[in-house]
């Protein structure tokens, strides 16, 4: 057992509600605070003299300097293994060609899917690796982590083997979520409907075969698959056991409603989510996932997050990391600025990036630091905890901790 601190400030979103609006005054911040930790386990928090004097034997590991103290980050809706590069699609996004241009010129998720599926095991396993630390380097010690770009059997089970090798070489938690249903791919000799049935008889029993996966993800959308067939896609997929979440309401409304009637975990982006389908979300235990990293990448409009939050929805924040729409992949950054546009207060931002995006992936034992959770945590060289969001993602992790032991960020 160890006491790590002292903490200028303890920031440890206890006893927060997990749906709806707060306000910073809810905030529990301990000055001057510890954290005892065993093993993986946080066991007590408080001031830090105070719990060095209740445990004169126990071992001290002294933050140097002025730090704050936050749970880790959760990026709960990542596709961060992939093959290839499409700088070229947002270059000619920016010049203003529409989607259909941009794939007959070779870019798109297509682009993507061929990449992947060319790219070599050891060169995906490095990327994704890569892409990895880069977020536990800013504090993100759970990461979901979707397929996606392979859209066939092959190819799917070799992104989510690939995943799971990740797992075994990394200290983050990863998620692995089977997103066969990205989109229909070209070289599939058959309908939507026939290829999400190909997806659950031929790739879902692999899948659960050798446990790649326990969450299955949709796209739904006018270019992707169209509501009645997803819908019918979903409760097969429920019904193999798989959890399932939802690409909804990306450009076009109504599918954030099928994912709350399927029960599912979360519906993510809801850009073009209507008020009627708000109410509908706020009514539910769905989580609503802004992905502001989408609207940023694509130029549209963010996820209403603050009709989301007063109307008393779960709203979650993640990076939605891919190398089309959201190439950026610092959460931080764009939590701070859907904060603005939104005006979401520092708690809710906080809440998003952890207990409540943990919700979203089932990991109830983490997102806050309180005596049960996982000691995951991180600190920032700072004496204000609000510096962290106010710089907007520039001010870097100091120390970052998994199951209570500072990793080496180099």
């Amino acid at each position: 057992m160890k006491l790590i601190g002292p903490f200028k400030q303890v920031v440890t979103l206890a006893n927060l509600p997990l749906r709806g609006k707060l306000s910073d005054e809810q905030l529990e911040i301990i000055v001057d605070g510890g954290i005892v930790v065993d093993q993986n386990t946080i066991q007590k928090i408080g001031n830090f003299d105070t719990l060095k004097n209740e445990n004169p034997a126990v071992e001290i590991e002294q933050i140097e300097g002025e730090q704050v103290v936050l749970p880790a980050f959760v990026d709960s809706h990542t596709h961060i293994c992939f093959g290839g590069n499409r700088a070229n699609d947002f270059a000619m996004r920016n010049a203003g060609k529409t989607y259909l241009e941009i794939a007959e010129n070779g870019g798109g998720i297509w682009s993507s899917v061929q990449h992947t599926r060319n790219a070599s095991e050891e060169e995906l396993l490095k990327t994704l690796l890569e892409r990895i630390d880069f977020l536990v380097n800013l504090g993100i010690t759970t990461v979901e982590v979707k397929s996606g770009y392979g859209l066939d059997v092959e190819s799917e089970l070799k992104m989510l083997r690939i995943i799971k090798k990740a797992q075994g070489k990394t200290k983050a938690t990863l998620v692995p979520t089977c997103l066969s249903a990205h989109l229909k791919p070209r070289d599939f000799d058959g309908s939507n409907s026939e290829y999400l049935e190909y997806i659950i008889t031929e790739i879902l029993p692999k899948v659960k075969e050798e446990n790649l996966a326990q969450r299955v993800d949709i796209f739904i959308e006018k270019s992707a698959f169209q509501p009645e067939e997803s819908k019918e896609f979903l409760l097969k997929t429920k019904a193999l056991g798989f959890e399932i979440t939802v690409h909804a309401d990306q450009f076009t409304p109504g599918s954030s409603r099928i994912a709350v009637e399927v029960g599912a975990k979360s519906a993510d982006h809801l850009e073009a989510t209507i008020d009627g389908d708000i109410e509908f979300l706020a009514q539910s235990d769905t989580v609503a996932t802004a992905l502001p990293g989408a609207s940023l990448g694509l130029g549209e409009q963010f996820t209403p997050a603050r009709k989301l939050l007063d109307a008393g929805a779960i709203l979650a924040i993640a990076s939605d990391w891919n190398p089309g729409s959201a190439p950026m992949g610092n959460l931080i950054t764009q939590a701070s600025i859907l904060a603005t546009f939104q005006k979401l207060t520092t708690a809710e931002v906080l809440a998003g990036m952890t207990f409540r995006a943990s919700f979203a992936l089932n990991l109830e034992d983490r997102g806050m630091l309180e005596a049960g959770k996982k000691a995951d945590f991180v600190t920032f060289k700072t004496n204000n905890f609000q510096n962290v969001l106010y710089n907007q993602g520039s001010l870097k992790a100091e120390q970052v901790y998994i199951d209570g032991k500072c990793i080496d960020k180099s």
